[in-house]
């Protein structure tokens, strides 16, 4: 199903196969339209790693026990061709233009770099 022009629920669904509770499914959407403004600075797909996980799912991967994804309103992120840093630095400044809501933003030293990008009600910034 289409939540925005291009991304699809099930980018964002828990990869453990659950259905996810409706008030989950109601924070996705901005989180895509969030996304929606990255895509088109870089002019390419963003690639959902990983979005919405259920507690047991999250605890299987090593989630944080608070993590935003168990809300549904966190996704980790890949863009091709962009190293992270220079992504993290575009949605620094996407932040503070105002194009896309503030709240936390993480790097991963996975391979490729992986970005996490979430609409907590406060701004959160940290390196892994």
């Amino acid at each position: 199903m289409s939540l925005t022009q291009h991304f699809r629920v099930e980018e964002f669904t828990c990869k453990c196969g659950c259905v996810a509770p409706p008030e989950v499914l109601q924070r996705i959407l901005p989180l895509a339209r969030a996304l929606e403004v990255l895509r088109a600075e870089v002019r390419a797909p963003v690639q959902v790693i990983s979005g919405y996980r259920c507690v047991a799912h999250n605890r299987k991967v090593g989630g944080a026990v608070n993590s935003r994804h168990t809300w549904g309103d966190a996704v980790d992120l890949q863009v091709n061709g962009w190293g992270g840093k220079d992504l993290r630095a575009l949605v620094e400044r996407l932040i503070a233009a105002k194009r896309m809501p503030n709240g936390g933003l993480g790097t991963y030293a996975k391979k490729p770099l992986t970005l996490h990008y979430d609409l907590r009600a406060i701004a959160a910034r940290w390196h892994h």
